[in-house]
C-alpha cells in the first residue's frame, strides 16, 4: 500500500526562500515511487496559491490541492458551524481575510456583531485589535486561533508568529482559546489523513521540525512522527520534551530512507 507524507513547510522544505538541501529530489524520488505528498502549514500570513507559487519556483511541481494551510482550516471550521448572519471578527493579515471569504465567511469589524473571533498572525497588531477582540469576548463571541506557533523559523533565526496574538488574548480574557484548529489539533490531522490522503493513519508520516506541532499531531493521532533539525528543534530539546519523535533525521534528504 501506498504511504502517506504530510510536509511542514518553514524549517522543513525551505527556510524564507531558500530550498532545503535534498528536498526537491526527495519529493520527486517519494512521488515516483507512488507514496502521496502533502504539505500542511501553520503560517497564517501567506494564501495557499501563495504557497503552491513559491514550491512551484523552488522547483517543486506542486498543484493547488496538494497544500493545506491554518487558514484554510479555520474557514472549513466555521463554514461547517456558523448559523445563518452570523459572523466572525478577525485579527490577523490579508491572507486570512482572503480564504475565510472564499468560502464566504461573513466578517465584522463591531465587537457586538462577532459570534466568533479568530486569532491569527498579525504584524500589525496592535492594542486596538485587541480590545476589540476582547470587547467581542465579552459580548459572548467564541475565540479560536489559526496555529499556536510562538514564533516562525527564518534565515538567520525566529521572528514571533501566531502564539503572541493568542499569549495577549489569554492574558486579556484569563481563558484559553477555544480551539486552535491547525496543527496539531484532531480536526487538522483528521482531515488530512481522510479526506486528502485517504490512507490508514499507521501508513502516514508527518515530516516536521516542531516537536509541539508537527510531532505532537502524529503522535496524537497514530502517525509516524518525524522530526528533522533544519528548523526549530535540537537534539537537546528532543531530551528536555514529553514528545517524542517516531524518528530524527537531519533533514529532509534522508525521509526517502525510511
Amino acid at each position: 500500500m501506498a504511504k502517506g507524507f504530510i510536509f511542514d513547510l518553514d524549517g522543513t522544505v525551505y527556510l524564507d526562500n531558500k530550498l532545503i538541501a535534498g528536498a526537491a529530489e526527495t519529493i520527486s524520488h517519494l512521488r515516483d515511487r507512488g507514496d502521496k505528498v502533502v504539505f500542511l502549514t501553520n503560517k497564517s500570513i501567506e494564501t495557499i496559491q501563495n504557497y503552491v507559487e513559491k514550491l512551484n519556483r523552488l522547483g517543486i511541481n506542486t498543484d493547488y490541492h496538494e497544500v493545506i494551510n491554518s487558514n484554510y482550516l479555520v474557514a472549513r471550521y466555521l463554514k461547517s458551524r456558523l448559523k445563518q448572519n452570523e459572523k466572525v471578527m478577525v485579527i490577523g493579515e490579508q491572507p486570512l481575510f482572503d480564504e475565510l471569504n472564499d468560502l464566504d465567511i461573513a466578517i465584522t469589524e463591531n465587537s457586538k456583531e462577532a459570534s466568533y473571533v479568530v486569532l491569527g498572525w498579525d504584524r500589525q497588531f496592535t492594542y486596538e485589535k485587541l480590545n476589540n477582540a476582547f470587547q467581542a469576548w465579552r459580548n459572548g463571541a467564541r475565540v479560536i486561533a489559526t496555529n499556536p506557533d510562538r514564533t516562525c523559523p527564518v534565515e538567520g533565526g525566529q521572528v514571533p508568529d501566531c502564539g503572541a496574538m493568542i499569549g495577549a488574548m489569554e492574558g486579556a480574557t484569563g481563558e484559553k482559546v477555544e480551539i486552535i484548529v491547525g496543527k496539531p489539533s484532531r480536526h487538522a490531522a483528521h482531515f488530512i489523513v481522510s479526506e486528502i490522503l485517504q490512507l490508514p493513519p499507521e501508513n502516514c508520516f508527518i515530516v516536521g521540525d516542531r516537536l509541539e506541532t508537527d510531532i505532537k499531531m502524529g503522535l496524537d493521532y497514530g502517525l509516524q512522527g518525524v522530526l528533522v533539525l533544519t528548523g526549530i528543534t535540537n537534539r537537546d530539546m528532543v531530551e528536555d520534551s514529553r514528545v517524542k519523535p517516531s524518528v530524527i533525521l537531519d533533514s529532509i534528504r534522508e525521509v526517502v530512507n525510511l
